[in-house]
């Protein structure tokens, strides 16, 4: 055993190995109390150093019994294993731990190319230290690297694209981008390929080299003032609407609505592009702030957008093209229109607001009627505003909600198919007392002042029987702005009707 210790100390890198253990040991315990998603690699790092000692305590057995050319031999090889090992230490400690407490962050690639450095540089020093001739052996290996750089120069070009991409930051994990068709989120940055996942599950592997000789585009990039993507709605409409009136319109519905994946701020925006064969030319642009739900969010503002136009009376427009066709019989017209009126007259049939008219006023109500549908998160009324007319529901469901002096937000009730809301707003011309949003997908009819006005006009009389109606419904709308119910006696109900039937007839200049 003396025989032992004395021929390890009689090789000079022996006397370093305690230093350079103690080191080691420092480092690994930093990485692996801070680093314990690196714990795998310190592990391997460990594990090859172990065997680097191995191959040195083999050398200085080799060297007690004689063998000494070779003990010095496995000693330098052990010795440049050791260097390997501390080099690796030394870079997840300075790049993984010490730069990001500073803000510093440095990508992946630029890491493993001066570890690779520091073995190349450690490897020849030991070469020289050995006493090789440097000049010669780089002279070969010029010639071997100028051999290997032809055969290899696309994977090479790889390579340095994947060393490029990420020294300037131009591409980053987690980024969407967009080249030729391909449209996706980068996923993984590796050595040779870039992988690319898009939005239908597929990792698209591309070669570095591409990203870096053709143009791509990165979508949503977080530097810029608005954060997210701005998608473009395209739709027409006819000549004969005002161009001021459809932008205002579309603008305030999408602002308004609740769709998910539309960004509030910077807001939506609707611009006229051209004046095309039989329409005008719009489109709407709203930022995206789901890069995923690109598509769905494009048909959801589609479908607010449609249900805009049509409950204003505005078409949506097509190509205008002559085209001779036979024309449809006359009945079937009749018939469709036949079926849309008795439509009509059965939800009027069902308010009772209306259950004092007779057939044929309930009619002439009924071709007064404007179809007004509203998409889900549509604002159907804001609290505040005048507006003389009501909406009757026939599918879907609306929320009606109070907006307190404080600036709470309270449900007052849910309005369903078969109900009716703003009769204060059509009878009296009273601003609305509530916001009401479509909870659902919901298709209404809208009945103004003028659509009203002709058979009050006719018949005075019924107003004092609406004004009955209209002084209960206003009582049950105060109850629920208390959450408490308001008693009221005789003397104050009629009192109720009388001021409503005098609103009534002011309103209506009866």
């Amino acid at each position: 055993m003396d025989e032992l210790i004395k021929g390890m100390v009689s090789l000079s890198w022996w006397e370093d190995l305690p230093a350079l253990l103690v080191a080691v040991a420092l480092m690994a315990v930093l990485l692996w109390v801070f680093l314990p998603q690196r714990r795998h690699t310190i592990y391997n790092t460990l594990a090859f150093l172990a065997f680097c000692l191995i191959i040195d305590l083999a050398g200085a057995v080799l060297n007690v019994t004689g063998f000494t050319r070779v003990a010095h031999g496995l000693g330098e090889v052990a010795l440049v294993g050791q260097g390997m090992a501390v080099i690796r230490l030394a870079g997840l400690l300075l790049f993984r731990l010490c730069l990001p407490l500073v803000g510093i962050t440095t990508p992946g690639i630029l890491e493993d190319v001066l570890a690779i450095f520091g073995y190349v540089v450690w490897g020849l020093i030991r070469l020289s230290i050995a006493g090789v001739d440097l000049s010669s052996l780089l002279t070969a290996s010029a010639v071997v690297s100028a051999v290997l750089a032809f055969a290899m120069q696309d994977t090479l070009g790889n390579i340095l694209g994947g060393i490029a991409l990420q020294l300037d930051n131009s591409l980053e994990i987690g980024d969407w981008v967009r080249l030729d068709d391909l449209s996706g989120k980068v996923v993984e940055i590796q050595w040779r390929y870039t992988a690319i996942r898009t939005r239908n599950g597929e990792t698209v592997v591309v070669p570095n080299s591409q990203l870096t000789k053709n143009r791509f585009v990165v979508l949503g990039d977080l530097s810029y003032p608005a954060s997210g993507l701005r998608r473009w709605i395209w739709f027409g409409v006819d000549y004969g609407v005002s161009p001021t009136k459809v932008l205002g319109l579309v603008e305030r519905v999408v602002a308004n609505a609740d769709i998910p994946g539309v960004a509030k701020s910077p807001a939506p925006n609707c611009v006229v592009m051209e004046f095309a064969p039989g329409y005008v030319h719009y489109a709407l642009r709203y930022w995206l702030n789901d890069l995923l739900q690109d598509d769905p969010t494009d048909s959801a503002v589609r479908v607010h957008v449609l249900a805009a136009l049509q409950r204003h009376g505005m078409r949506v427009a097509v190509p205008d093209h002559r085209i001779h066709l036979v024309k449809e019989g006359e009945s079937h017209w009749e018939r469709v229109a036949s079926q849309e009126r008795q439509r009509r007259l059965k939800a009027l049939q069902g308010v009772e607001l209306f259950s004092h008219l007779s057939e044929t006023e309930l009619s002439q109500l009924a071709d007064r009627l404007i179809y007004a549908p509203f998409a889900k998160g549509d604002v159907m009324t804001q609290q505040g505003a005048v507006a003389h007319f009501l909406y009757l529901v026939t599918e879907g469901e609306a929320e009606s909600w109070y907006q307190a002096e404080d600036g709470s937000r309270r449900l007052l009730m849910t309005i369903k198919p078969g109900e009716v809301f703003g009769e204060l707003g059509l009878m009296t011309g009273t601003p609305r007392t509530s916001s009401v949003l479509a909870r659902t997908d919901v298709e209404a009819y809208r009945l103004d002042k003028a659509g009203f006005e002709d058979i009050i006009h006719s018949r005075p009389e019924i107003a004092e029987s609406l004004s009955h109606i209209l002084a209960r419904s206003q009582q049950q709308l105060e109850e629920l702005r208390r959450q408490t119910p308001v008693l009221s006696s005789d003397e104050e109900k009629a009192r109720r009707r009388a001021d409503m039937l005098a609103r009534i007839r002011q309103f209506f200049s009866l």
